[in-house]
């Protein structure tokens, strides 16, 4: 008996999703924000820290590598405070925008929260949750709206686009 699935095994009938990690840096009321720009998606748009999972890495593994090299904070893997996994996914698209999104909310880390990544944002700093700058990625912008007015954030939300 095998352990691993035959590597064609998804090629055609099942869908594979694209991984991201996002962290919500929290600063009491407000939250750790970039402008996105170079980066060929929502360019100009507002977002929380967040990337890709990158092969053979955890989701957790990610959200820890991202929150350094995006804002150059260090967050112990234990601090990551699951908020929900959001499945985007577009009905007879292709594979790439099959996508789950796990997203965290830190309280803790070490280190300054800064704007490191000239070439990916344009700007970053902290907002109030209750006053983001506009325009703000949607999806992310609905988390961030439900965890503003004190609102259970459902665990899993699917958003078909």
């Amino acid at each position: 008996m095998t352990e691993h699935y035959p590597l064609d095994d998804h090629a055609d009938s099942r869908s594979l999703l694209v991984a991201a990690a996002y962290v919500i840096l929290r600063r009491g009321d407000e939250v750790f924000v970039q402008r996105r720009a170079g980066t060929g998606y929502r360019d100009g748009y507002w977002a929380v820290v967040a990337g890709h999972v990158d092969p053979g890495e955890s989701v957790h593994e990610a959200a820890v590598r991202e929150a350094l090299e995006e804002a150059g904070v260090t967050i112990a893997p234990d601090d990551l405070r699951p908020v929900t996994a959001i499945h985007r996914f577009e009905r007879g698209g292709p594979q790439v925008e099959q996508r789950i999104d796990v997203f965290f909310e830190v309280t803790r880390w070490s280190g300054d929260a800064a704007h490191l990544e000239a070439d990916k944002a344009a700007e970053a700093g902290w907002y109030p949750l209750s006053a983001l700058p506009e325009p703000f990625v949607p999806h992310e912008r609905d988390v961030l709206d439900l965890l503003a007015a004190g609102t259970p954030v459902p665990p899993v939300i699917s958003l078909p686009m």
